[in-house]
């Protein structure tokens, strides 16, 4: 067995002891029926979190915040694949890029705003985006920062430079999946942007927006050529291009939200269908699955404890909480 087999085996043995942990939804449902935010936040010390239950809202956001740095730091020291947290780790650059970059058009400061979870420190991609100090940047996000910038300036349209980020996004989701090598990332980075790219059909039909600003918004590398959604005009072609497929549940609820459903049953069965690509990973014995599978599982927990220990200290109804929930990993 390989060195790198050898590592793979520990580290997935390790991950797999720790699943049963993990918040599921048993969990999260005690949660939304304790009878307190105290009581709601005691139980996630079964999930190894510290005591939350004396926290304000920006308490529990940077207790969050610390308890995926330690986990983001843990797998990128361990991973056999350096680059495999990466995945993980790019939403939150180009989270950052976009903040930076619409802060600089409105004169404001984007500090609050800004992530440490991402392979640049928010504070440093700010100063290294004002200094143009691009080369000590991730080459193609210095490239897309930059050209939406451009964009931003000429068409003072936020949205525009927004799609540069996306479409940057996405490639190098593929690079990272095609780099580790492994067709269980490659599936699921296809399924991210099937996902990604149903919403913003659904979103643009439902503002009544041309097939040009449509095109702009879609992203390369779906089960679903770009074209073929430009082309689909109407709801039901629209869910007949998912038929048979991860999202064909999404697309259903997407032709729904078309005729005035509800969009958010269409958008959390979007993010569940990309979460039930990851739960294939519980198959496998040991390699990035485990790795990738892990990494997923807990910023599913941790955006699920945000939403409802900032639902609940805000008064809201467990039930509206509960609605907005995606599955779970565990």
């Amino acid at each position: 067995m390989s060195t790198k087999k050898e590592a793979y085996l520990c580290l997935s043995a390790m991950l797999r002891a720790r699943e049963p942990r993990l918040l599921n939804d048993e969990r999260a449902s005690r949660m939304l029926d304790a009878a307190s935010f105290e009581d709601a936040a005691k139980i996630l010390t079964d999930c190894g979190y510290p005591d939350m239950s004396s926290m304000t809202v920006d308490e529990v956001e940077q207790a969050l915040a610390a308890r995926r740095a330690e986990i983001f730091d843990e797998m990128s020291r361990l991973s056999p694949d350096r680059e495999l947290p990466d995945l993980f780790k790019l939403k939150y650059d180009y989270h950052n890029a976009k903040a930076i970059i619409k802060a600089e058009a409105m004169e404001s400061d984007p500090q609050r705003l800004l992530s440490d979870a991402g392979r640049v420190p928010g504070a440093q991609l700010l100063e290294l985006y004002h200094e143009e100090r691009w080369s000590l940047l991730p080459p193609v996000l210095a490239g897309a920062m930059e050209e939406a910038r451009g964009v931003l300036a000429r068409t003072a349209n936020p949205q525009l430079s927004d799609f540069v980020l996306d479409r940057a996004y996405f490639e190098e989701l593929r690079a990272v999946a095609d780099r580790v090598d492994s067709d269980y990332l490659r599936g699921y980075v296809k399924t991210l942007a099937d996902s990604a790219n149903l919403k913003s059909a659904v979103r643009t039909l439902r503002m009544g927006k041309s097939q040009d600003f449509l095109r702009e918004v879609l992203v390369d590398g779906g089960s679903v050529e770009a074209r073929r959604i430009v082309a689909a005009s109407d709801r039901e072609s629209l869910a007949g291009l998912y038929a048979h497929s991860p999202l064909e549940k999404a697309a259903a609820l997407g032709a729904e939200a078309l005729s005035g459903g509800s969009m958010t049953a269409f958008e959390r069965a979007c993010d569940n269908a990309v979460n039930d690509c990851l739960r294939s990973a519980k198959l496998v014995s040991y390699g990035p699955e485990a790795e990738a599978a892990y990494l997923a599982a807990v910023e599913g927990e941790i955006q699920a404890v945000r939403m409802i220990l900032t639902g609940r200290l805000a008064g809201v109804r467990p039930q509206a909480i509960r609605e907005r929930l995606r599955d779970l990993y565990a």
